[in-house]
């Protein structure tokens, strides 16, 4: 099917964890898809329930918003690059390389096209700092955009993001607001956005609604410390905010639109 054919709207799905698929005619492209969860137990320790296989026919497309193995995920990514392509922001390419995978390099703001859909990587951040090599990957097809933002901390890059790329349909946002003990890196201060933190990103971003992620599947003190109440805090603060809130099973569809809303 060429570009000028597509005339459906973008369909989304949550998978596990952090994944997030989007199809749009003969198009599949997953983000972030988690299947092998073994290199996580030492920090992460185990899933508290089974993740959904990742459906990836031939021709699948990935992109991953960094290396940390529970969004890379490097049996799976190898496997899809066989017959798909994998995007990666610039500076994680030569890692990849290493590992046999052929990867679509991007810089900051670089689009590329992946049959109907628009793919760009813009800023995000991490508990590394400035080196950490993550990105946010913004999506457009159809007349739809949607941004996943991996598993990112608070940051000021908000703004220039919506007013470079956004509006947005959907934001996915990490919503765990962890404390993680790495060594080194030893704070108590979440590592990722707590669910209040991932509303008002949705709110800075321009985001009509906003899907929460990365949440409720690990919590091993105290090496990795979820929050408390997640549900019913983004949905309190999403609501607070005029912002559509999804939670959204493992595997289930992701709305467009302002159905799906977490009960009140």
């Amino acid at each position: 099917m060429t570009t000028d054919t597509v005339t459906d709207t973008p369909r989304l799905r949550r998978l596990g964890w952090a994944g997030v698929e989007i199809a749009l005619g003969d198009t599949l492209l997953l983000i972030d898809p988690l299947e092998n969860t073994a290199p996580l137990a030492p920090v992460m320790g185990l899933p508290r329930r089974p993740l959904p296989p990742v459906d990836a026919p031939a021709g699948t497309h990935a992109l991953i918003t960094h290396l940390h193995p529970d969004h890379y995920d490097r049996e799976l990514i190898a496997r899809l690059a066989v017959s798909g392509t994998v995007g990666c922001h610039t500076p994680t390419a030569s890692a990849l390389a290493e590992h046999g995978v052929t990867a679509e390099a991007q810089e900051l703001g670089e689009a590329r096209r992946i049959g109907p859909l628009t793919v760009t990587p813009v800023a995000s951040l991490d508990w590394r700092g400035s080196d950490c090599d993550q990105v946010a990957w913004i999506v457009e097809g159809a007349g739809v955009r949607i941004i996943h933002c991996g598993d990112t901390m608070w940051h000021g890059n908000w703004w220039q993001i919506a007013r470079d790329h956004g509006p947005f349909d959907v934001a996915f946002l990490p919503v765990n607001g962890v404390i993680a003990r790495f060594e080194g890196y030893e704070a108590n201060v979440p590592v990722t956005l707590t669910p209040e933190q991932a509303v008002e990103a949705a709110a800075a971003l321009g985001a009509t609604a906003a899907c929460a992620i990365h949440y409720e599947l690990f919590d091993n003190p105290p090496a990795y410390v979820e929050q408390p109440d997640i549900a019913a805090r983004f949905g309190r603060a999403a609501r607070e905010r005029g912002i559509t809130p999804h939670l959204v099973a493992d595997g289930e569809a992701v709305p467009l639109g302002g159905g799906h809303v977490i009960p009140a």
